[in-house]
C-alpha cells in the first residue's frame, strides 16, 4: 500500500492506519499482504465520515484494492464459489442501485445490501461455467455452448472478473444463471457500506449478523432516515470508531457545485445569502444554472428535486400534460420510481429474486412497455446490473388537491410503482444524475418555517443533499415554469447487451 500512501492527505493516511489496524487484529494484513482465519465472536464497526468531496471514495476504493492483492475474495453477488475453510471476503456495498453505479463506474465493485443478504441459487449448467472461471473446476461441455463462445467468455472474466459479464459475451443473460433467491445464512468477513447516511437501525442490525467487521463511509451533513429522529447510524458509535475526513480534495478542483454546498456550514449564510452565492457562480461558471424554468427534458431520466410533496405532485402532473400522456395509459419511455412489492407470503421466492435484481423500493426505472400478460410492464431498472425486468406492476399516478391517486392500470398484486419525474430530496439520497435540477421556491419555504434537525436549519440540510446529487452540472430552478420538450419520450438510449442463446434445463 505505500504507493498509494503518498496520494493520501493526512487525514486519509490516518483513517487508512486505523482501519488496517483493525483488519489486522481480524487477521487480514494489508501491509505484508497475509491472511489468517477469522477470530470468532468479535465485532468490529468504524465509521469514515466526511462531506463530499473528502476523499472517502478514494479511500474506499484504495483499501478495496490493497485487500484484493492481499488475497481477500471479493463478493459481489453475482456468484459465489464453493466455500473454501481459509477464504476471507469482502463485499463493498450501498443501499440503492444508483449508488452501487456510481461506484461500478468508478472501478470499485459494488453491490447493493439486498444483493448480498439475499444469496442466489445456481441453475447445475451455469454454475460449471462460473467454477470453471473461477478457475476451480475443469473446462465445461455444456449443449448449445460452443467453444468460441467459451473462449469469449473465459477471455472477458480474465480482464473484469464478472461472472454475468462472462457470461453475456458468451451470448448468455445473467439472469438465466440465476434460478432463485435465499436469505443469506453463512457469514462473510468484511463490509465496506456506502452511503451509510441512508442506513436505518433495522439494515445495521442485519449487516452485522452478516458482518463482524464493518466499515462505514458517510457523510453526517446529509438527511437522517425518516425514521431515526435525526441520527444516523454512525453516530451511535463510540467516538474512538469514528474516523473524520476534513479536507475537501474536490474543491482543489475548482468546483463550483461543492464550494456552494460546503458554503452552507457557514452559520451566517441565510437563504437569500445563498441565492446571491448560487447566483454569482452562475455567472462565472456554466456547471451551475441560474434557472428560471424547469427543463421537461431532463425529467424524463433525472427528476427534479423538491422538498414538498404537493409540489412533487405538482410537476409530475405538468410532465405528463406536455408529453400528450394518456390518463388511462403510461408512455414508453415514462420515468417510474418503485414504492414496494406488494406479494403475499407464497410467492416469497419472486419477491426476492425482483429485489436482489434491483426492484427494491426506491430504485429508479424506465417503463418500456406492457408485458406479454395483464397488468405486467416490461421496465429498465437504472443502476442495475441485469436491468431489464418483466413484473406485474400497480402504478398510481397522484393528482393535485385529490386524496387517492389515479391507477391507469394494475396487477392484482405485484410491484407498486409512482411517477419519477420529481422526486423529493430525501428519496434522492444515494443517488446521482449528470444534470440536477432543485426547485428552489420549495426550499425558501423550508426556511420560512424556520425548521432545524440535528442542530442545523432543515433548508440547508435540504439544499446540501439537493447540490451534491449533481455530478456535472446543477440547475437552481428559481420560478415554478416549465419548458416545452424538444421531442417525444424516447427508451433507444437504455442499451442493453443482446442474449442471443437461452439454455433451458431437459425436462
Amino acid at each position: 500500500m505505500s504507493n498509494t500512501l503518498p496520494t493520501y492527505s493526512h487525514d486519509q493516511a490516518e483513517a487508512h492506519d486505523r482501519i488496517a489496524e483493525g483488519l489486522r487484529g481480524a487477521g487480514i494484513d494489508l501491509e505484508n499482504g497475509t491472511l489468517t482465519p477469522p477470530q470468532e465472536g468479535r465485532q468490529r464497526t468504524m465509521a469514515v465520515v466526511g462531506k463530499a468531496g473528502s476523499g472517502k471514495t478514494l479511500l474506499l476504493a484504495e483499501l478495496t484494492r490493497a485487500m484484493t492483492e492481499a488475497g481477500v475474495e471479493i463478493v459481489s453477488g453475482d456468484y459465489e464459489g464453493r466455500r473454501r475453510k481459509d477464504r476471507r471476503t469482502l463485499a463493498i456495498l450501498a443501499p440503492t442501485n444508483k449508488a452501487a453505479s456510481v461506484l461500478r463506474m468508478r472501478g470499485v465493485p459494488a453491490t447493493t445490501i439486498h444483493r448480498i443478504l439475499y444469496t442466489p441459487v445456481y441453475d447445475p449448467e451455469y454454475e460449471k461455467i462460473a467454477e470453471w472461471l473461477a478457475g476451480n473446476g475443469e473446462r465445461p461441455e455444456i449443449e448449445g455452448l460452443t467453444e468460441e463462445a467459451l473462449d469469449r467468455a473465459h477471455a472477458f472474466y480474465q480482464t473484469h472478473k464478472s461472472v454475468p459479464g462472462a457470461l453475456a459475451a458468451a451470448g448468455l443473460r445473467g439472469s438465466d444463471f440465476i434460478t432463485g433467491w435465499k436469505r443469506r445464512e453463512e457469514p462473510l468477513d468484511v463490509g465496506f457500506v456506502d452511503e451509510a447516511s441512508m442506513l436505518d437501525d433495522r439494515q445495521f442490525e442485519d449487516l452485522q449478523e452478516i458482518f463482524p467487521n464493518l466499515i462505514l463511509f458517510g457523510d453526517p451533513a446529509q438527511l437522517a432516515p425518516v425514521n431515526q429522529s435525526g441520527s444516523m447510524v454512525f453516530e451511535k458509535l463510540p467516538e474512538p470508531a469514528i474516523l473524520t475526513l476534513h479536507r475537501i480534495h474536490r474543491q482543489d478542483a475548482d468546483n463550483p457545485i461543492l464550494d456552494l454546498a460546503h458554503a452552507l456550514s457557514d452559520p451566517e449564510v441565510g437563504f437569500e445569502d445563498f441565492e446571491r452565492m448560487v447566483e454569482d457562480k452562475a455567472a462565472r461558471d456554466d456547471r451551475v444554472q441560474w434557472a428560471q424554468r424547469v427543463e421537461v427534458d431532463l425529467m424524463a431520466r433525472s427528476p427534479v428535486l423538491v422538498w414538498r410533496n404537493a409540489t412533487r405532485i405538482r410537476l409530475i402532473n405538468a410532465f405528463r400534460a406536455v408529453h400528450g400522456a394518456p390518463e388511462d395509459a403510461l408512455l414508453e419511455g415514462e420515468p417510474l420510481i418503485c414504492d414496494g412489492i406488494e406479494l403475499p407470503l407464497k410467492h416469497r421466492k419472486k419477491r426476492l429474486d425482483l429485489e436482489a435484481r434491483g426492484l427494491i423500493k426506491g430504485a429508479q426505472v424506465i417503463y418500456l412497455g406492457p408485458g406479454r400478460k395483464p397488468g405486467f410492464s416490461r421496465l429498465h431498472v437504472i443502476g442495475a446490473e441485469d436491468p431489464q425486468v418483466s413484473a406485474a406492476s400497480i402504478v398510481k399516478i397522484e393528482k393535485p388537491d385529490e386524496e387517492e391517486p389515479f391507477i391507469p392500470f394494475a396487477a392484482r398484486m405485484g410491484a407498486t410503482f409512482l411517477h419519477g419525474a420529481a422526486v423529493t430530496i430525501h428519496k434522492a439520497q444515494g443517488s446521482q444524475w449528470r444534470d440536477v435540477q432543485v426547485f428552489a421556491p420549495d426550499l425558501y419555504a423550508a426556511s420560512r418555517m424556520g425548521r432545524t434537525e440535528a442542530g442545523q436549519p432543515l433548508w440547508k440540510r435540504l439544499a446540501y443533499v439537493a447540490i451534491t446529487r449533481a455530478e456535472e452540472r446543477l440547475h437552481w430552478v428559481v420560478r415554478a415554469r416549465l419548458s416545452k420538450p424538444t421531442g417525444p419520450l424516447r427508451t433507444d438510449d437504455l442499451h442493453v447487451a443482446p442474449a442471443p442463446l437461452e439454455l433451458e434445463a431437459e425436462a
